[in-house]
């Protein structure tokens, strides 16, 4: 498998054509299992109303555009949903494992409520949980629904008056958490040791604090109009950029197995890394292709 290029396709079956602790860092916005779009919906998916919406959801429109499953299911399978996701991410995490280096990192975005699956899916695969990065964004919808309107459609006027202020749903998602695992070094090795052998294990704190204040595990970034636009979960190019230059140096190969519209990769290439990305999507592939070809055609007008 070639160096610096994007592959269309299943990662689960293309991560098996790369070599044995080839890679530097992982980092990877993996579906969250939680039906933003129907590339997330990762569980059996029996109920028709799924991603559907109601008059109620069509009439108010913005964040309440789509049906999502009550947070207790509508039936008993769905219960079922954390469950399938973990094995879903079981499904590539022991690949994930063989494919860096000893030593090496991975940024996970796993979302908040399905999170602590894809933890328990890397651990049993292997990998050391070593830490939780708290991104802050700097804006984010507020889909919790007032009760009262709920009330009011029904003319109960007596409950709309009792339960005024109060919501369903979740609290404004301003944060999400990055998960960041290491693939366990040679045993009886120290870290200063696999850090000479493989380059790989430590963090740069110098760098990391041009993002941060005081090396804390807290990160916020802002969106640039470049960031919109291209993938309903498109995550900053400072963010990721960020997270490479904690982990990895100039030369060093960044994976993406789940790369969407391509800013991991984009951002390896721009930090001076080497990258591979797989998607799936035929759509998102050809986006990050072209971001690529935009970068080399402004670094020849540059020369």
């Amino acid at each position: 498998m070639e160096i610096n290029k994007l592959y269309n396709g299943d990662s689960i079956q293309l991560i098996k054509e790369l070599e044995n602790d080839s890679i530097h860092l992982i980092l990877s916005d993996i579906p969250y299992g939680i039906g933003y779009e129907d590339w997330d919906v990762l569980h059996n998916n029996t109920n028709s109303a799924f991603l559907g919406s109601s008059k109620a959801q069509e009439k108010a429109g913005g964040v309440f555009k789509r049906r999502g499953k009550p947070l207790n299911g509508w039936s008993e399978a769905d219960k079922k949903i954390p469950f399938e996701y973990q094995e879903w991410c079981s499904t590539w995490a022991s690949e994930w494992l063989r494919v860096l280096k000893p030593g090496a990192s991975v940024f996970i975005f796993a979302g908040r409520r399905m999170s602590h699956r894809c933890i328990c899916a890397m651990e049993e695969s292997g990998f050391i949980f070593r830490d939780m990065i708290a991104w802050e964004k700097d804006s984010a919808p507020h889909r919790a629904q007032r009760i009262s309107e709920v009330y009011k459609r029904r003319n109960d006027t007596l409950n709309e008056e009792k339960w005024a202020g109060w919501r369903v749903g979740n609290l404004r998602p301003i944060f999400e958490p990055i998960l960041w695992f290491q693939k366990p070094y040679k045993l009886g090795a120290t870290l200063a040791d696999n850090v000479i052998n493989h380059e790989v294990g430590a963090f740069n704190d110098l760098l990391w604090n041009k993002y941060t204040i005081n090396s804390q595990n807290i990160i916020k970034t802002k969106k640039e109009k470049s960031d919109h636009g291209l993938h309903p979960t498109q995550k900053p190019l400072s963010l990721m950029n960020a997270l490479i230059e904690l982990t990895t140096k100039p030369g060093q190969i960044v994976l993406d197995p789940f790369m969407g519209s391509g800013s991991t990769c984009v951002s390896a290439k721009l930090l001076g890394r080497k990258y591979i990305g797989f998607e799936l999507d035929k759509n998102y592939y050809e986006i990050a292709v072209n971001r690529i070809k935009e970068i080399n055609i402004q670094e020849k007008m540059d020369i």
